[in-house]
């Protein structure tokens, strides 16, 4: 299934936990440090370095470029680290978070009120992924390196629907599956 962004409340409504997608679009990486700071500047500002809105933030932090290539081997990171910061961006009408790992039951909850999807990268597969990406250039926090913020432009990136906007969780269902009694 194809996923394009902007990424609106009705594709996401569309996701079932499980599905397997591609994306294509304009996304943003973000990692702590920047989230960190996208909220810390939102409370003095009201604003983000870039619309939130039916967006899709990538929890990773990539390699340098190779010559002639956009980007570096991009792979996720741990998506428990943004878990402070993502009920406010939910709300503020982010509508998509990649990652790999669990989510907390208050992301989970902020994911239901605003119709947000969680979707899994496979992590191990960075330099996979980054034949994904078209292009990418720092947008924000430049100083943070490679945790900046990132606008990517992506076509087909490969990814799974891990929790969906009715809090069906991959993370939950799955493992009881395969339960030895």
């Amino acid at each position: 299934m194809n996923v394009s962004v902007p990424f609106t409340k009705e594709q996401a409504q569309r996701l079932k936990a499980g599905d397997v997608v591609t994306i294509s679009g304009v996304i943003y990486t973000a990692r702590d440090a920047a989230h960190k700071r996208m909220l810390e500047d939102y409370e003095k500002t009201g604003k983000f370095p870039f619309d939130v809105e039916n967006q899709i933030v990538y929890y990773a932090g990539p390699a340098p470029a190779k010559p002639n290539r956009p980007i570096g081997s991009v792979g996720p990171t741990t998506s428990y680290r943004m878990d402070a910061y993502s009920p406010m961006l939910l709300k503020c009408g982010l509508r998509g978070m990649i990652g790999k790992g669990e989510r907390n039951q208050e992301v989970i909850e902020a994911m239901k009120e605003n119709t947000g999807v969680y979707f899994g990268a496979t992590g191990g597969a960075g330099a996979l992924l980054a034949n994904h990406v078209v292009s990418a250039q720092v947008i924000a926090y430049e100083d943070l390196g490679a945790e900046a913020i990132r606008e990517l432009v992506v076509k087909d990136f490969p990814a799974i629907v891990i929790i969906d906007s009715k809090g069906n969780n991959l993370y939950q269902t799955e493992p009881l599956k395969y339960k030895i009694d």
